[in-house]
């Protein structure tokens, strides 16, 4: 049979939170820089748990766009 954890697609941030063993402030954060993927429903952020589940496998990246610099350009165009 299967356990209620096993059908569940994503999970809220308190929950995330207590999955990892971090606080939920530190999630937000995470989720805040894109270390963390989530989603926005309605009023409620959720993360999928397979990303949690990448994340603690050490499997994260953080997925912003370069910063630019004052003349406009990516920083990742300079060299």
């Amino acid at each position: 049979m299967l356990q209620q954890e096993d059908t569940v697609l994503a999970v809220g941030m308190s929950e995330a939170a207590r999955r990892l063993g971090i606080s939920p402030r530190t999630v937000a954060t995470l989720a805040s820089r894109r270390q963390l993927p989530s989603r926005k429903v309605g009023r409620r952020r959720i993360i999928p748990v397979s990303a949690l589940e990448v994340f603690v496998r050490g499997g994260h990246t953080n997925i912003r766009a370069p910063k630019e610099n004052r003349a406009g350009r990516s920083s990742a165009s300079e060299e």
